[in-house]
């Protein structure tokens, strides 16, 4: 039976809403938390070495590979080989700019960390400057599905939630794919991000369907662009970092 032209068009409106609002913060309530999953004995102080390859991108000295967000020194404290978001210093980028690459990168919430939901040890790294990968305390902390650690912000929750508690150290191993763009400036393969979250695959060659955004929620959009810088984002709260590497694949 052919159905009315306008119960047609409502149910492709209906449906591509429907989509849409799947990466919406307020939907998060129809989405099961990740299920907990203990990664394993406490994180070792001993530091893996970087493979021969690597760029070093913190040597545990300083932060001359990085710069403010508008080319001015990287203003975040330095101490015993670890760095720290000094607060309202501003987000931070690597001078240099990446394509694929695999990213060491290991970081720690403060052991007497306060608060709860996305006030509790935000911080996140941004692929290329403009895909967010989530730093939250998600140890024994609800907040939205897509909002935990190891989640592609605002898109896609992480398999299983493998944090440490606070004050021992998390490890992200993160293996991403640039975008390429068609001449009209439409995504040809959307970028794709796997991510080991303390050893266990949290991101299974995810794909990202574009750009974090502040307005999360709606469906995110696309922007041509080539190489870009990893930022680390200033969210307010003292995330320390250490053992930052990067292999350009």
């Amino acid at each position: 039976m052919k159905q009315p032209k306008n119960q047609i068009i409502a149910l492709v409106l209906f449906t591509m809403i429907a989509g849409v609002s799947a990466f919406g913060q307020e939907n998060g309530a129809e989405w099961k938390a990740p299920r907990v999953v203990n990664p394993g004995s406490k994180a070792s102080d001993c530091i893996q070495l970087p493979p021969s390859d690597a760029i070093i991108l913190f040597d545990g000295k300083d932060l001359t590979q990085f710069e403010t967000t508008s080319g001015g020194v990287a203003g975040w404290e330095v101490n015993d080989g670890v760095f720290t978001v000094a607060k309202k210093a501003g987000d931070i980028r690597t001078r240099k700019e990446f394509s694929d690459f695999q990213l060491h990168i290991e970081w720690r919430i403060p052991e007497n960390i306060e608060g709860s939901g996305q006030l509790r040890g935000n911080s996140g790294i941004f692929l290329q400057g403009k895909y967010e990968i989530q730093i939250l305390d998600s140890y024994n902390n609800e907040t939205y599905f897509n909002g935990h650690a190891g989640s592609v912000y605002s898109q896609v929750p992480p398999l299983v939630n493998a944090m440490r508690m606070p004050g021992e150290w998390n490890v992200y191993d993160i293996i991403y794919t640039a975008p390429t763009f068609k001449d009209d400036g439409t995504f040809r393969t959307r970028p794709s991000v796997t991510i080991l979250h303390n050893g266990i695959l949290v991101q299974n060659n995810t794909t990202i369907m574009g750009i974090t955004f502040k307005d999360y929620k709606g469906y995110p959009p696309g922007e041509t662009h080539g190489a870009g810088p990893i930022v680390l984002q200033d969210h307010g709260f003292p995330v320390s970092f250490r053992n930052v590497w990067i292999r350009e694949l």
